[in-house]
């Protein structure tokens, strides 16, 4: 027996330690100590082998822009929209569509291989969606690309937008989004939830709402979609973005509203980096940084994964399609120092996200699809702790990406030359 291609001595995220053989696109067997031959052996030893890690919450369609045509000097939520707002008529298919293509290979060189974005949908000309379908279609080899129909100017405040959804939705946009805090009252956010739930009920599809990306405690639209979303069956199809809200909220009210959530089967994805970015920006001291309550979240059973949200676009100046950058912000921001809590952290990056998106093909295990990343860890909280290297990404049987380990060679006086390998720690032994 042969097989197109055999990873060896890789740590895979439960501890065990095990090769990982792959034919075609599939992994077909996962072992200790494989001896087939196979066209190509990739040395992992040492180091540890995940799943690659996923992005639930993107916008594609205005990453790479900053600066134009100007920045975000607030820094604000709602600047950043203003700002998206002047760059729109701008825009032209081919360079949304380049940007897009840009972004996707830093991501394949971040291990990053699933991805949902959300688009905006409320320029008539629909002229992202297109470009992004066209995106889509180019990085499926390597990238599972969901895109998400986005009236980013509100589903009943800008002018056919209700049209443009159901239009996007046509062309073959994946999941129904909204924004409903973002509507002229809190009555037509209400109505938003409703109306964009049915439209998902009646097409099968998923939905993911920006949901309360407020400091206000009194958005509260999460408790309307999570009635919505048990009302017509939707539970396991649902995610809330940002509910940021949530962090500024009573906290009785949160005790009677999480459970809510649970009961409905509703996913949240908080977006660390641009969350405590952008939240509290009218606050003096103390300022509130807009996480919402992650670990009480998971205390209810509630599926949470971490997003992007943004990269150099009018929100975010920053940013490198790292996702353990998002996670390594989203634990501390969450406090989630105990070994187990920075371990679900990784997951929030990789298996959570994957579940949210619906990605029925996803993991390290015998017939998933042959994706995966190699990091210069050991473990995954030293996968987080380092933000490790991506030593080698595999996407459907196909490496994709490798690097060398990063490495400094030391020339210290009264020490012998050495080399330091990015700082992993010294394995642990039994005295």
């Amino acid at each position: 027996m042969s097989f197109d291609l055999i990873v060896k001595g890789g740590t895979l995220p439960d501890g065990q330690i095990a090769d990982i053989a792959i034919a075609g696109a599939r992994i077909v067997a996962i072992e200790p100590g494989i001896t087939a031959e196979a066209g190509r052996v990739v040395d992992a030893s040492g180091n540890l082998v995940a799943p690659p890690l996923v992005d639930p919450h993107f916008h594609m369609d205005a990453t790479l822009s900053y600066g134009l045509p100007r920045t975000n000097a607030s820094g604000t939520l709602l600047e950043g929209i203003a700002l998206w707002g002047e760059l729109k008529p701008l825009l032209t298919h081919e360079a949304v569509k380049q940007r897009a293509l840009a972004y996707c290979d830093w991501a394949v060189s971040m291990g990053l291989l699933a991805i949902r974005s959300h688009v905006d949908v409320c320029d008539d000309r629909l002229l992202a969606v297109e470009a992004l379908l066209e995106v889509r279609k180019e990085v499926a080899p390597y990238i599972d690309l969901q895109l998400v129909a986005f009236p980013q100017d509100g589903f009943y405040r800008s002018p056919g937008a209700r049209e443009n959804t159901l239009r996007a939705l046509d062309m073959g946009v994946d999941v129904v989004g909204g924004i409903p805090h973002f509507e002229r009252t809190m009555a037509d956010g209400t109505r938003t939830v409703t109306a964009l739930c049915e439209i998902a009920a009646e097409r099968g599809l998923m939905v993911d709402l920006h949901c309360d990306e407020t400091d206000d405690p009194l958005s509260r639209h999460i408790e309307q979609l999570a009635y919505e979303t048990q009302r017509l069956g939707l539970g396991g199809r649902v995610a809330g973005s940002h509910l940021t809200s949530m962090h500024s909220m009573d906290n009785y009210y949160v005790s009677k509203l999480l459970p809510l959530i649970a009961e409905a089967g509703v996913a949240a994805i908080p977006n660390p980096l641009i969350n405590i970015m952008l939240q509290g920006r009218h606050d003096s001291f103390p300022k509130r940084r807009g996480l919402t309550r992650v670990k009480e979240m998971h205390a209810h059973g509630i599926r949470v994964g971490f997003g992007q949200d943004c990269v150099l676009d009018p929100w975010y100046s920053l940013g490198t399609a790292d996702m353990l950058d998002v996670a390594f912000m989203g634990l501390h921001v969450a406090q989630m120092s105990h070994p187990d809590e920075m371990r679900r952290c990784f997951d929030m990056v990789t298996t959570e996200s994957a579940a949210i998106m619906g990605l029925d093909d996803y993991g390290v295990a015998v017939g998933s699809k042959a994706s995966l990343v190699i990091l210069d860890a050991g473990d995954p909280v030293e996968a987080l702790r380092l933000r490790a290297e991506r030593l080698c990404v595999i996407a459907a049987g196909k490496v994709v990406a490798e690097r060398d380990r990063q490495q400094t060679r030391l020339a210290l006086p009264g020490r012998p030359s050495a080399v330091a390998r990015r700082h992993r720690a010294p394995t642990a032994r039994q005295e």
